[in-house]
């Protein structure tokens, strides 16, 4: 008996953790919702461009509801000793663990496919929508403006694009390093030799794999030791019922 208090306790305060969390998250998302302008003040490594297309509020909103609502789930069942919600939070907490291992899978299996992907997807609106659409314009010199490269893998990704047609054969600045080096045409941009935005994202993910990968273990000894938690109790209860 006393182990089993100990568990459930135990198994309380956890997901009484992640339902504060949650709401805590939720609640930021809310603030950016109704007041990005003064809450992105407190993050300067987000851009304008970044705060504009990628919504920050939302994303915050709902992660922290599933949390609110999984924490909720485990309180209850722990706290009630409730056979049905303690399976339910283990079932949802398996579910996500088993969906975060398959991303992992893909991710590892098509790697070496990212590039040809990514490019795919990348050169053709370099081509055809820079400088026209201004949506892409816009994500496209923020992430080259802080990452100091130039289209995806060099600036021959804007060679008779429409940009380059409609410039005079010139080539967007960040092609070209340093003021020296205007206007930023073939020469000065095959001599500036600044790299592609791809090379550039891959070393930054070098650089913080390991923050990563910590990142990653923690999460899933959380989740392990969640589903551990609640099949102890959900186990014991069965078999106290019999």
């Amino acid at each position: 008996m006393g182990c089993f208090t100990f568990v459930k306790v135990v198994m309380v305060v956890f997901n009484l953790l992640i339902c504060l969390a949650g709401m805590c998250l939720a609640a930021a998302g809310i603030w950016v919702t109704v007041d990005g302008d003064s809450f992105m003040k407190v993050l300067p490594p987000f851009t304008d461009d970044f705060q504009r297309y990628v919504s920050v509020g939302i994303f915050s909103i709902t992660t922290g509801a599933v949390m609110t609502l999984l924490g909720l789930l485990g309180c209850c069942g722990a706290q009630k000793e409730s056979k049905c919600l303690l399976i339910m939070f283990f079932s949802i907490i398996l579910i996500i663990c088993i969906a975060e291992t398959a991303a992992a899978i893909v991710a590892l299996v098509y790697s070496s496919y990212t590039e040809i992907i990514l490019r795919a997807w990348a050169t053709p609106g370099l081509k055809e929508q820079y400088g026209k659409d201004k949506i892409l314009t816009d994500l496209w010199n923020s992430t080259m403006t802080t990452l100091q490269c130039c289209g995806f893998s060099n600036y021959t990704d804007f060679s008779e694009s429409y940009y380059y047609k409609q410039n005079g054969g010139l080539y967007p600045p960040t092609c070209c390093a340093g003021p020296e080096l205007f206007p930023c045409d073939d020469h000065n941009a095959d001599f500036s030799g600044v790299v592609g935005c791809f090379k550039q994202i891959v070393q930054l993910i070098q650089r913080n794999v390991n923050i990563i990968r910590g990142i990653a273990a923690g999460v899933t000894a959380i989740e392990v030791a969640a589903m551990g938690v609640s099949m102890y109790l959900y186990c014991y209860l069965d078999k106290k019922a019999t």
